[in-house]
């Protein structure tokens, strides 16, 4: 252990950089030339002269390789996704979406030992599963990382070096009750005893997650996460949320006000082999978790050049994560920033699980959810809905494949897809001629339920609007499909196949369509095309069809040579 010992020789920050070994590429050249961002709704407005913004930036967690994806990985993509594509319909078109895989680690270790596979085949092998189902999800991701990949470890490295050059690491004993699942120490108010309901067997286990640990003594190093106890509690009082939903941040104040013990940040090379190394002291290998978090900075251009470190991408907007990581992204990884005084991300939005008969998913009962079959079974966009429209971020959601069949009849088979055949069948198919009647003043007055319709549709998507800044997808969702089923109420009640001035009547559910289809874009970016297309929204015209096109009657020009469509087949099996 001489070489933990040495005395660190101090670097400058020009030094560090010049001996990582990666080639920097300045972040004009990768990511081309920065956009100024439209930061309206309805009307996007320019920022002050001469400021450009950096590309909104959203990530989903990097998931682990050492078994399959599920399908509470697919709905981190999902979320993720349609936070992404949203920025995109706001016309902030250089926004960027980063997800991959985290390869190193204990787990992958043993999980490659055991399938008697060489590590990196093994990584290689289950990472381009978690790249097909970012495929299969029609993920619109601009870069997907790999923990493996030579330019991460050498920003691991630098940050490392940066850490202990600011005197942050030093080196300890460290006993403890370790997780090799959760990859990560617990002290004794954190586990408890369990038995293990397969065999009996009595063990201790961690409170948080349920994964078992095993008692550790090892000489590594340590980060000084306890001197980041006020600064961390202030975060958390921010006005403007750094986690949300809500519920998380109350206990994470919590966990950190009870106090924070310094964290190990390395493991013995004897017992962890597959990782980056420590610099300069090949006997150590760095925690994973360090490693892996950095992954976000990895893709924003890091380390960055000195006077530069405003120019990229970084911070992100929003991290996506699943509840059980919540710690290790809004308490370990602000510190790591904060010790470095990088910018911190602005958001994490955190979601619960999805379980299935109320049970939490798991290996070892045989309850998880392959997503690929799923997605093979009811489709990309009908998988998509589902996930958006039900899953949870405060709480936990069930999943059943009834459920999904029930969704899909009622609100996209049912809803959206009758709506527009009815719509079209109405017409006759002169829907433009209608909406050309219907703009001019030839008409009879609006009746109180044309008024209701219009007012609704006029409301309407600023509401969605102002759940997407709040990080609500769910919300969002529920209410564009809250829309539609307020125009189907409409059309009923004004029965224009008996009416013989159809026209305002048929002009109104029209734009439900438009509106409701622009909007569904993050949703559903397939079928929601679809729609317009059917609706025959200029495809030349690119404005048509972004966020400041779903303002009531801002397109005359649609509904030519309109014909019924089937946007919603039935599912070939509905049980």
């Amino acid at each position: 252990m001489a070489s933990i010992r040495a005395p660190f020789r101090a670097l400058s920050r020009a030094s560090l950089l010049l001996n990582s070994r990666r080639s920097w590429t300045c972040s004009t050249c990768r990511y081309g030339s920065p956009k100024v961002l439209r930061r309206g709704l309805a009307t996007p407005t320019a920022p002050s002269p001469g400021k450009l913004e950096k590309p909104y930036y959203v990530t989903t967690p990097i998931f682990y390789v050492n078994a399959a994806p599920h399908v509470g990985h697919l709905y981190t993509m999902v979320i993720a996704d349609i936070l992404k594509r949203w920025q995109v319909l706001l016309g902030n078109t250089d926004a960027q979406l980063l997800t991959g895989t985290d390869e190193h680690g204990m787990k992958i270790q043993q999980a490659a030992l055991e399938a008697g596979m060489d590590t990196q085949a093994f990584c290689d092998m289950n990472c381009r599963t978690f790249e097909a189902l970012s495929k299969a999800a029609n993920l619109n991701n601009d870069h997907f990382i790999r923990t493996t990949d030579p330019e991460h470890r050498d920003a691991v490295q630098y940050f490392w070096q940066m850490l202990k050059h600011r005197g942050y690491i030093y080196t300890s004993k460290h006993e403890g009750w370790y997780s090799v699942s959760d990859e990560t120490f617990y002290p004794q108010t954190q586990v408890q005893n369990s038995l293990d309901p397969a065999t009996g067997r009595k063990r201790m286990v961690s409170i948080e997650t349920g994964k078992e640990v095993e008692w550790s003594s090892e000489t590594n190093y340590h980060f000084r996460l306890s001197a980041f106890q006020d600064r961390l509690l202030e975060l958390y009082k921010r006005p403007d949320s750094f986690i949300t939903p809500s519920k998380y941040a109350t206990s994470v104040i919590q966990s950190v006000s009870a106090g924070l013990q310094d964290l190990s940040i390395s493991r013995p090379s004897e017992r962890l082999t597959w990782g980056i190394p420590v610099p300069g002291d090949n006997t150590q290998t760095i925690y994973v978790w360090l490693d892996a978090l950095v992954n976000y900075l990895t893709r924003a251009g890091y380390p960055f050049p000195p006077g530069q470190e405003n120019n990229s991408m970084w911070p992100a907007n929003v991290h996506v994560v699943g509840k059980d990581i919540v710690r290790f992204h809004c308490v370990y990884w602000p510190a790591f920033l904060m010790a470095l005084d990088l910018p911190l991300p602005r958001n994490v939005l955190v979601h619960g699980h999805w379980t299935m008969n109320r049970e939490k998913m798991s290996k070892s009962t045989g309850n998880v959810v392959n997503p690929f079959f799923a997605i093979d079974r009811f489709g990309v966009d009908g998988m998509r809905f589902f996930l958006a429209y039900q899953g949870g971020l405060g709480d936990d959601s069930d999943y059943d494949n009834s459920f999904i069949v029930r969704d899909y009849k009622k609100w996209l088979q049912g809803g959206i897809g009758n709506l527009a055949s009815r719509t079209i069948g109405c017409s006759k198919g002169k829907l433009r001629s209608h909406i050309e009647d219907a703009m001019t003043d030839k008409l009879p007055a609006p009746t109180p339920e044309d008024v209701g319709l219009q007012e609704m549709l006029a409301s309407a998507p600023p509401r969605v609007a102002e759940h997407m800044t709040g990080l609500n997808p769910r919300a969002a969702l529920q209410e564009i499909m809250s829309i539609i089923e307020k125009t189907q109420k409409y059309f009923h009640a004004t029965e224009p196949w008996k009416n013989p001035n159809p026209q305002r009547i048929l002009f109104n559910v029209a734009e439900s369509l438009r509106i409701s289809a622009i909007l569904l874009q993050p949703f559903m970016p397939a079928k929601s095309q679809e729609l317009l297309e059917l609706l025959r929204v200029d495809t030349s015209n690119p404005a048509k069809r972004t966020f400041s096109a779903t303002v009531y009657g801002s397109d005359p020009d649609y509904g030519e040579g309109i014909k019924i469509g089937h946007l919603f087949p039935p599912l070939l099996a509905e049980n």
